[in-house]
């Protein structure tokens, strides 16, 4: 018999199977000691928010998971009654939404997006995990990896923007950083791509509300970097809160099940988004809360996560009276237990405290935090070249508005867990950074704008609440920025949104600066004295008469930590800008969504008139941003002009330095199918590569598209299809890039 056994292990390693496959699975082993009711506990997270809340349920085994803004002290007391005290002794899974830092706050994804640099990303993304693994935290509830074609949107913060090749590469690049590879790694949190799928196109802008999309929009624009994310080794997938196409994406098996598990082969587990579950009843497509638990899962649905009382427990009950297979309820139990293991939590559950000290003080992760926001950040407008500032020529500078002195708001939304003291503001940092030589003074000038109805997560921010200024303060402050403004050689008006005016619950039916921000950005245009605008926001906003009036505007975004810092090199020149849009920029609210990847339509020509009263074009493309140099580019190369289908193209260039100092250049592709079984895009994003050129330098850069670039997903066929087709091709620094070529696939 030992021979035999021997003769079947040596049969499956040739079979291609590993030592762990043929051996005893400790999740199964682990499972089958288990009851019912602790197997369904496996699949209830809930939310704790102090006090001795859950510590009941923990200790019964009615709770896998815990979402939680508690400090490693807080994590270690609740693992422990886990480990010690519950049925089976399994440590929990600790869970939060880390989307772009933990301590260290980074710029949100967004900008981190708008660098194009998926390294870099990926860097970021490994330092967050880091500090949140140090303090207990095993998961993040990131990426979000969303496409947002619609800027009142106001999740459109946490995403990548509105293109699904730029939405892909962001997405597997923060899969990576957050987990270290396919597999976490010490170190390292498991990673969660939500919100799938579709969240980011609701009706409106509004968020939560329904989505209708065409299964060519959902397969060509918006599951591209889930896939991705799934591609780079994900471990769970978060479904999201709304009607997709009449169907809840938590209840929807299409998504769960049939694209998810079949189709893409994923393997991890799927959580829902807080309360998604319960609120299947709401959407008037469960019954009642045993309905909802038991269409979820069958959904392929694991675990849910609830704010208040899970309603998983009810499983229990619909198993013993037949309405749902206990096997179901097996499978699911055993993805969340299988992640456990993975993670060593059985091994090693409780983090170290003393370790998560030094982690949380990295002063490599603040200097990462300075490098990551002077990348993010896009020059707009730049006349005279009057950035970068000269420090030999000024005497004085004023530094105006609402945000130009707000640690809060140069973090941004989605951060809980920062150390307020050591962010550096945009006023701080020029003062600092200026010379002695130079008098810096700074004024707001309005007040920060407040929100019309309070957003969810302000009760969970420790930052103080401002009072609402007198008509008094409101006169005299205005009169102050303008009397310092005129007394000033240059303006830094640094306006914006609140770090509560993008993100979830966020959403807005006008992309106006908002309370009396543009009557102080006309005051100060109206001073002649030249204009610097730094924007703080999450989404593109009504900055028409900046773009005509001012010195220079530049994109800061929410730049986090040291945000201020390096806003400040960027002003200097000890820092040159080189990130560019991940969005097209609209010049009003009226014209969204606007992007730059449609189709052709009738009369192409009047594209940018088919408003009578106002330019149908953007006011900033897709992928635009200057720099303080000049880039060149020589007309593209294709190694073969005519291909079969299913054959590579090569496509390369050269990229030219033309300016007197170094700095970076995203060398951007785009194609387009001049026909086929559908209309195309006018233009469509297919690579990318960021490179830093010293003046008069010159670089050689070669794409490869592949098959997979040049196929698109088929409605009439239901199917990834490649035509054959003449192809054009166009290289450049945004999508409006000139230097053009052309070739064939033919049969």
């Amino acid at each position: 018999m030992r021979g035999l056994k021997i003769l079947a292990l040596l049969s499956a390693l040739s079979a291609g199977f590993s030592l762990r496959a043929v051996a005893a699975d400790p999740a199964d082993a682990l499972l089958a000691k288990m009851t019912l009711e602790q197997k369904v506990g496996q699949l209830a997270q809930a939310f704790y928010f102090g006090g001795k809340a859950l510590e009941s349920e923990i200790r019964s085994g009615q709770l896998g998971s815990v979402a939680t803004l508690g400090n490693p002290e807080t994590i270690n007391r609740l693992q422990r009654i886990a480990v010690e005290e519950s049925p089976q002794h399994i440590p929990l899974l600790f869970g939060l939404d880390v989307i772009h830092g933990y301590r260290t706050i980074f710029p949100v994804p967004l900008a981190l997006a708008a660098s194009w640099d998926p390294e870099m990303v990926t860097t970021v993304q490994a330092a967050a995990a880091a500090e949140a693994r140090a303090a207990g935290v095993q998961w993040t509830f990131a990426p979000m990896v969303d496409i947002a074609r619609d800027p009142r949107w106001g999740r459109m913060v946490e995403g990548a923007g509105e293109d699904p090749y730029l939405g892909a590469a962001m997405a597997a690049a923060q899969v990576r950083g957050f987990q270290g590879g396919a597999q976490v790694q010490p170190g390292h949190v498991l990673a969660s791509v939500k919100h799938f799928a579709g969240y980011g196109a609701p009706t409106g802008g509004r968020d939560y509300e329904e989505v209708n999309l065409s299964p060519a929009e959902l397969w060509n624009v918006y599951l591209p970097p889930f896939k991705a994310a799934v591609g780079a080794g994900a471990a769970a997938v978060m479904s999201a809160y709304m009607d997709l196409n009449g169907v809840p994406a938590t209840g929807n098996r299409w998504l769960l099940t049939d694209v998810l598990r079949k189709t893409w082969h994923f393997d991890g587990f799927v959580i829902s988004d807080a309360d998604a579950v319960r609120n299947l009843t709401k959407h008037g497509f469960a019954s009642d809360p045993d309905d909802a638990a038991i269409r979820a899962l069958t959904a392929g649905l694991d675990m849910e996560m609830s704010i208040g009382k899970p309603i998983t427990p009810n499983l229990v009950d619909s198993v013993r009276k037949g309405r749902v297979s206990q096997k179901l309820i097996d499978k699911a139990a055993r993805r969340i237990l299988q992640a456990k293991f993975e993670l060593g939590l059985f091994k090693n559950p409780f983090p170290d405290e003393t370790h998560a000290a030094e982690v949380l003080q990295s002063p490599q992760h603040r200097d990462l935090a300075r490098a990551a926001a002077e990348r993010s950040a896009v020059l707009l407008r730049n006349e005279s070249s009057i950035l970068p500032l000269d420090r030999t020529r000024l005497r004085s500078i004023a530094v105006i508005g609402p945000y130009a002195d707000s640690q809060r708001d140069t973090l941004g939304p989605w951060a809980f867990d920062f150390n307020l003291e050591e962010t550096r503001t945009i006023a701080a940092a020029v003062r600092d950074q200026a010379g002695a030589s130079i008098r810096v003074e700074v004024a707001p000038g309005v007040q920060r704008p407040m929100r019309r109805f309070p957003s969810p997560f302000l009760a969970l921010d420790r930052t103080p609440k401002g009072k609402p200024w007198t008509p008094e303060q409101v006169a005299t402050e205005f009169a102050k920025a303008d009397a310092l403004a005129r007394a000033s050689d240059v303006v830094v008006l640094v306006l914006g949104e609140g770090w509560d005016m993008s993100g979830e619950a966020a959403s807005v039916d006008t992309l106006a600066l908002a309370g009396d921000q543009q009557r102080l950005l006309e005051a100060m245009l109206a001073t002649g004295k030249p204009v610097v605008l730094v924007l703080l926001s999450g989404r593109p906003l009504e900055i028409t008469a900046a773009a005509e009036h001012a010195a220079a505007i530049l994109e800061a975004w929410f730049p986090g930590t040291q945000g201020g810092t390096a806003v400040a090199n960027l002003l200097f020149g000890d820092a040159v800008p080189g990130g560019k849009l991940p969005f097209t920029w609209p010049r009003t609210v009226g014209q969204v969504p606007l992007f730059y990847a449609h189709t052709a339509s009738h009369e192409p020509h009047n594209a940018a008139k088919r408003y009578w009263n106002e330019d149908g074009s953007p006011l900033y493309p897709f992928g635009y941003g200057l720099s303080y140099t000049t880039f060149s580019f020589s007309e593209p190369h294709i190694e073969h002009n005519n291909v079969r289908l299913g054959t590579a193209v090569t496509v390369s260039l050269d990229v030219t330095n033309t300016g007197t100092r170094a700095g970076d250049e995203v060398v951007q592709l785009y194609i387009h199918q001049r026909s086929g079984r559908a209309s195309r895009p006018v233009r469509e994003l297919k690579g990318f590569r960021r490179l830093t050129l010293a003046p008069a330098e010159s670089r050689q850069v070669t794409f490869t598209l592949t098959p997979a670039d040049l196929q698109y997903w088929s409605t009439a066929d239901s199917a990834w299809v490649q035509d054959p087709a003449t192809f054009d091709v166009w290289i450049g620094g945004d999508s409006n890039a000139t230097a053009h070529a052309q070739f064939d696939v033919h049969r």
